[in-house]
């Protein structure tokens, strides 16, 4: 096959980087963590994760299968059919990590790894290790569940995250040619169908800005446009599952398989976006506003059935059996912050705060080596401990395993947190947008080429105070702050001067002088939330959030001996006291047994009751449960 040359458009290092649009994210060169909750999250992922990932991988036989592949040896290999894209999701991490802290163990592991895929590609292009070589189904022959396309799409984003970390290298050559090789297969005059996963939209689109090639954007606008015709086969859980039912700009809400219809609606967005469809983004708004009302968990989750990983029908939310799979949680991160970037509107950074607090950060064990796959609000049983070194079910335990069968999620959640400043800020015109809080550095460069630097300083979400120092600044530059919806009575100042809070924002006009301190203070003191009264499992219960954290009640906090079913917490006018590093102290009491039950005393409607008496509970950040061992957990607790 003929190499392809490449002339890189100029972007920010970011795995999101619209052409249009009217606001340009930073990137992870831009915006720099420093310690916090995420800094030292990030500090986690490059020393533990990212090796403990490609430990598994390797264990496991995945990375072989690329060896034997470009051996030319077919038949059975290891793993899943979509076991090569967690190869390309860790090598995508490893390329945002290397770009951001230029550690040269991460670089060298991800040389290694790169050389192999590589050579596993064939003449024509096409990359993979499950179909094509003898003794293995022909290409393309099962596109309902084959992931072909969808591992396709995550070696071009590894490939998009080194082009714009590093340049030009192997990988993203390789990956051009698989790029090439899609529209060939699939363009004018090929197969007239789609992957049974979505992915491929959004890499390919996101290939386009990244090489100012225009066949890519148009083979993901293809795709997004085929699907819903009917083009997938039929199957027992309905075509709703691929999102093959509906046309995209014809849905209302999102349905089926949770992580395919966010990352089908991410890549929608790009090609709205990148082809001035307003049509189609506003029936991606529609859907994003119904999903997040009507479709979500309290802590930003999202998808209610085990079965088929789906969406659930409106209000149907049942905390015990919340699917809410960290890769959903991650999808939903990349639709928002595209609809942020496209719109401009804070409720999407709101949700993306939500996700990312709420369901990413809590996948992963505080050592970065063991994971939720799904993330339930009410663990019934507390389960035995995880065995550290066997493959786990996904949603079976309450303690984090080191790895899956299928184990999309550790790869995901490592990628994700290694680019996460490119989800801090943006530029809208000469105003520069500061959407998350986090504490660190940014140093951007302003439409005219000056230099904007700025620190953040906070201790954020524990604590709410959020400063910004201006160290240096052009005069036409202003700056926005994200003010969450949660947030009533915050307040802001500049240098002691009052600034207006405007509903969910605050607007620092230019010119910003070296030196001038703008403070932003959240009121993030614990506070009861209601449940919808729609949503019928939580009926009668309540929750405790913090800022945008979301706490829960563990077994293993409650006085020896007690059920964590047997507990009600007293619903006071006042709001539940604020206790140590983000926790709160409610007070409860314990349900008496049935009339009749042994022991329980009676009660004149013949129906449990209260025990006379209370004590003091602890409930923490949900982002933390099961870090002490098999427990028992509920978000929603019932209501004395």
């Amino acid at each position: 096959m003929t190499p392809t040359t490449l002339s890189p458009v100029t972007a920010p290092v970011a795995p999101v980087a619209p052409r249009r649009g009217g606001r340009a994210p930073l990137g992870i060169d831009e915006v720099r963590l420093e310690g916090g909750f995420w800094g030292a999250r990030q500090q986690v992922n490059r020393e533990a994760t990212l090796d403990h990932c490609v430990s598994w991988l390797e264990r496991l036989g995945w990375v072989a299968n690329f060896d034997a592949a470009a051996r030319g040896e077919g038949g059975a290999r290891a793993g899943r059919e979509f076991a090569d894209s967690e190869t390309y999701k860790i090598l995508e991490a490893l390329a945002w990590e290397s770009g951001r802290s230029g550690d040269a163990h991460v670089e060298e592991v991800y040389r290694a790894l790169a050389a192999r895929v590589v050579a596993a590609q064939s003449e024509d292009g096409y990359l993979g290790t499950q179909f094509g070589r003898e003794g293995q189904p022909a290409r393309y022959t099962d596109l309902e569940w084959g992931h072909e396309l969808y591992c396709a799409g995550h070696l071009i984003q590894a490939a998009v995250a080194r082009l714009r970390t590093h340049g030009e290298d192997e990988l993203v050559r390789a990956a051009l040619r698989v790029a090439d090789h899609v529209v060939a297969t699939f363009g004018p005059g090929g197969i007239e169908s789609v992957c049974g996963h979505p992915e491929i939209e959004v890499a390919l689109a996101e290939l386009s800005r990244a090489t100012g090639r225009p066949e890519y954007l148009e083979q993901a606008r293809v795709f997004v446009e085929r699907r819903g015709h009917g083009v997938l086969a039929d199957i027992e859980l309905g075509r709703d599952y691929f999102q093959d039912d509906v046309p995209v700009r014809e849905a209302t809400v999102l349905r089926g398989h949770a992580v395919r219809a966010l990352y089908l609606a991410a890549g929608a967005v790009d090609v709205a976006v990148e082809t001035g469809d307003d049509e189609l983004l506003a029936a991606l708004v529609r859907q994003w506003e119904a999903t997040v009302a009507h479709r979500t968990y309290l802590t930003g989750g999202m998808g209610s059935r085990h079965t088929g990983e789906a969406f659930g029908l409106d209000h149907e939310l049942p905390p015990d059996r919340a699917y809410s799979e960290t890769c959903a949680g991650i999808a939903a991160v990349m639709f928002s912050w595209r609809l942020f970037l496209a719109t401009g509107e804070m409720r999407y950074a709101d949700l993306v705060e939500r996700v990312l607090y709420n369901v990413v950060a809590t996948s992963p064990a505080e050592d970065g080596k063991a994971f939720f796959y799904a993330n339930p609000l009410h663990q019934r049983v507390a389960g035995a401990p995880v065995d550290p070194e066997g493959l786990s079910p996904r949603a079976a335990s309450s303690e984090r395993a080191p790895w899956f069968h299928v184990s999309c999620c550790p790869t995901n959640v490592a990628r994700t947190v290694a680019s996460l400043g490119a989800y801090a800020a943006a530029w809208d015109g000469d105003e520069l947008a500061l959407v998350q809080h986090l504490p660190g550095t940014v140093r951007t460069t302003a439409a005219d080429g000056s230099l904007v630097a700025l620190r953040v300083r906070t201790g954020y979400p524990v604590e709410g105070r959020v400063e910004v120092e201006v160290e240096q600044a052009p005069a036409q530059v202003g700056l926005r702050l994200r003010v969450p919806a949660w947030a009533a009575g915050a307040t802001a100042e500049v240098d002691g001067a009052t600034l207006t809070v405007d509903g969910d924002s605050v607007r620092v006009p230019g010119p910003l002088a070296p030196g001038a301190t703008v403070v932003l203070t959240l009121p993030v003191a614990p506070r009861w939330t209601e449940p919808d009264p729609r949503v019928d499992s939580v009926r009668g219960c309540v929750a405790v959030e913090q800022g945008p954290v979301v706490l829960c009640l563990e077994s293993v906090a409650l006085p020896e001996g007690t059920d964590l079913h047997d507990v009600v917490v007293v619903r006071t006018a006042e709001a539940p006291r604020a206790g140590a590093d983000g926790s709160a102290v409610v007070r409860a009491t314990r349900l008496a047994g049935p009339t009749g039950a042994p022991g329980a005393p009676s009660t004149a409607s013949g129906t449990a009751g209260t025990a006379p008496g209370g004590f003091d509970v602890e409930l923490r950040p949900y982002h933390q449960w099961g870090e002490r061992g098999p427990t028992q957990m509920r978000v929603w607790l019932p209501v004395a």
